[in-house]
């Protein structure tokens, strides 16, 4: 599928007019077919590893004898395993790298398939007992980065640098970030530290769930992950797009309209010959997944759904 095809699809529906997380009633009801057996094996995102399992407990619904293994390390380790042909299914935060679909075409003649499955909001975490309740993203950046890049003129090191008085006045942070192999991670250098460099104190994580339990644990904690990852222990922080700006939450509807700045889309890599159907199985799953019941399952789990004018283009794009 070309790129450029369906991420303009996207923008043109999800950015042009309103938009809410409730699954798009114009999604085909998914009905099984015959001759489905098999195994499935998934390896990439951290962000996806829940959703992939919530996907792969529905589609065993429909089809009982189908093994599904679902890993979730991170999206960097979903293209080497598509490549070396070792899983089905290649879930990920951020688009492949130039020099992962060069690695992929060099073994196979042609590029991997990328599928828009959902959309994700990357939420910042502080400890729910923070009162803050807004910070900019040059704020979040000079907070996180040494680098500045997004134009703040001075580091900030203390809570009371973003308006907090009192006991929080002269508390530090304590950072908490996905480590590198994640594709939040680097979504977040890009988007929140406008691609300069984070700073040599954070504490990385193994998965987002870490991510938001640090935070929970830690008074002074900040982090970062996919909002799914969300829980009581935790506050999720208004961001605004420039300082001074307008604060807006982290909800479906600002993410849709553009105005949440941290907002980006979920894909499954899949290799499929540009001459060729998918296995039964994999073109099955992927049916499920862009069918009122898949996009249901990214509701539920906190994520925002795709439209079916997106959908049904991707599964043409596919041959479903």
């Amino acid at each position: 599928m070309k790129k450029f095809v369906f991420l303009t699809l996207l923008l043109s529906m999800l950015f042009a007019g309103s938009a809410t997380a409730q699954v798009d009633p114009k999604l085909p009801e998914y009905k099984p077919t015959s001759g489905v057996s098999g195994n499935l094996a998934s390896m990439g995102s951290d962000t996806l590893n829940n959703l992939m399992t919530l996907w792969a407990e529905t589609f065993r619904g429909f089809y009982p004898n189908v093994n599904i293994e679902i890993q979730g390390a991170g999206s960097g380790t979903a293209p080497p395993a598509l490549t070396e042909a070792t899983v089905n299914f290649g879930p990920m935060s951020r688009e492949m790298r130039a020099s992962e679909i060069e690695a992929f075409e060099n073994r196979y003649g042609y590029p991997p398939t990328m599928v828009p499955v959902g959309i994700d909001t990357i939420a910042v975490f502080v400890n729910r007992d923070n009162p803050i309740e807004c910070l900019s993203i040059p704020e979040v950046d000079a907070i996180f980065s040494d680098t500045r890049r997004c134009g703040l003129g001075e580091s900030i090191t203390r809570w009371g640098q973003v308006g907090l008085t009192g006991a929080w006045a002269n508390r530090d942070f304590t950072l908490y970030s996905r480590n590198a192999v994640s594709g939040t991670y680097g979504f977040f250098r890009q988007h929140a530290l406008c691609d300069g460099d984070f700073s040599p104190s954070i504490n990385e994580q193994p998965g987002s769930a870490s991510v938001v339990q640090g935070v929970s644990e830690s008074i002074n904690g900040i982090g970062y992950s996919g909002i799914g990852y969300r829980t009581s222990g935790v506050k999720v922080v208004a961001l605004a797009p420039e300082h001074g700006g307008t604060c807006y939450e982290a909800t479906g509807e600002n993410a849709a309209s553009g105005n949440y700045p941290l907002a980006r889309y979920l894909f499954v890599y899949v290799n499929k010959h540009p001459e060729r159907d998918l296995p039964p199985v994999e073109r099955e799953f992927l049916r499920m997944v862009l069918s009122k019941q898949g996009q249901d399952v990214v509701v539920r789990d906190g994520f925002l759904p795709l439209p079916e004018s997106v959908a049904k283009n991707v599964r043409e794009q596919l041959g479903l």
